[in-house]
């Protein structure tokens, strides 16, 4: 095993002994720790740059950089005090009328491609103006100020309450500290609330059910209802425009004069519903199980399912007396033994549809398709007046 001795560049007092192991990269985190700098090269005696670590022998004496050339500890006449002072030396900054005092080394090591960090590594380089007291005028905000100097301090992101993390940040953006603001961004996020999408149980929606007054009307527009168990619930009148009731159980619920337009119904199960007046134009209710559902109104209200999808859908022995199903689509549909008297089907794709059973008396069926469709043991016989295609 091999051993060295440590001093910072340009010093000969203070040196670390420290043991010689794996890589180059190994040995300046050592010396980082030992020596209390950001460690970037190391030289030998004579000003020599060590690029390998198979370079340095037992008991070399070495000198540790921030990435500054190479400073003779015995040069220009300059003690090691003098020298060592460099990075030491105590400084005040003016932030925004505020007085901050801290070292040299604070501002420069921590983050050395920093505005701080080039503007403080050398004495009067930058030549900032100073106030009366000798404090570098800065102007900046000194709320948002503060943890960023504690950051350089000691590495850790301490915002008191009150302060707008997104103030820090800009701030952090000024200086060019990257590493704190990319932290910054993470908490900035992590602070937000995520957005909840989650679908409403039975539970939230009866209470929000109880607390709403009769006479009112009570909207849904857009919620997401996916998979929850609404059924028998009394549902007259909500307007469900948009909302998500894919997968929903609604078997036997009463949602006579619902606006379901353009709402998700995939999937629901909608079995013996009261549907009488519904509104369901453009709504997407492929797959759904609607078997017995009551879609007449003794009123004349006609339920309207203009453009609705309804591929797949299960229908069967539904009272559909007077419903516009005008331009929908019933593809592969089941409507066994439906009451679809009067019902609007113009324009309707009924294609390989089940309509056995049906009774489609005074229907209109103007150009739709029925191609494939099944029309065995129908009630009534269709007329050409009807002009199926």
């Amino acid at each position: 095993m091999r051993r060295v001795t440590l001093f910072v560049n340009g010093t000969s007092k203070n040196g670390k002994v420290v043991a010689v192991y794996g890589t180059l990269s190994d040995l300046l985190t050592v010396a980082s720790n030992k020596l209390g700098i950001r460690a970037c090269n190391l030289y030998n005696g004579k000003g020599g740059l060590i690029d390998d670590i198979t370079l340095i022998r037992d008991d070399d004496v070495l000198y540790v950089s921030e990435g500054d050339a190479f400073i003779d500890p015995q040069s220009d006449g300059k003690t090691s005090d003098d020298i060592s002072g460099s990075h030491t030396d105590w400084l005040t900054l003016n932030i925004g009328g505020r007085l901050f005092t801290t070292t040299r080394s604070t501002l420069v090591s921590k983050e050395p491609d920093s505005m701080l960090a080039h503007m403080f590594r050398e004495k009067d380089v930058w030549g900032n103006k100073q106030d009366e007291r000798g404090a570098y005028l800065i102007d900046r905000s000194p709320e948002y100020f503060e943890p960023i100097l504690n950051y350089l301090r000691h590495g850790q992101i301490i915002v008191n309450e009150g302060i707008n993390l997104l103030g820090v940040l800009e701030e952090a953006r000024f200086f060019g500290i990257e590493q704190m603001a990319e932290q910054l961004e993470v908490a900035i996020k992590n602070s937000h609330p995520p957005e909840d999408h989650s679908p409403l149980s039975r539970k939230e929606f009866v209470r929000f059910l109880l607390a709403t007054p009769t006479k009112s009307e009570l909207r849904c527009q857009g919620l997401n209802f996916s998979g929850a168990d609404l059924s028998r619930l009394d549902l007259r009148y909500i307007n469900f425009k948009m909302a998500n009731l894919s997968r929903c159980n609604l078997t036997y619920a009463n949602l006579c004069c619902s606006n379901l337009e353009r709402a998700d119904l995939s999937g629901a199960n909608l079995d013996g519903a009261n549907l009488q007046g519904v509104k369901m134009l453009c709504s997407n209710a492929e797959g759904a199980s609607l078997k017995g559902c009551n879609f007449e109104d003794p009123s004349g209200l006609k339920a309207n399912l203009e453009g609705a999808n309804l591929k797949g859908v299960d229908m069967e022995g539904s009272q559909m007396t007077g419903i516009n199903l005008r331009v929908a689509t019933l593809k592969n549909a089941k409507l066994k033994n439906c009451n679809l008297r009067g019902a609007t089907l113009a324009g309707t794709d009924l294609e390989n549809c089940d309509l056995s059973g049906c009774d489609l008396q005074e229907a209109n069926l103007r150009g739709s398709n029925v191609k494939g469709a099944i029309f065995e043991e129908m009630l009534t016989p269709l007329h050409m007046s009807q002009s199926v295609r």
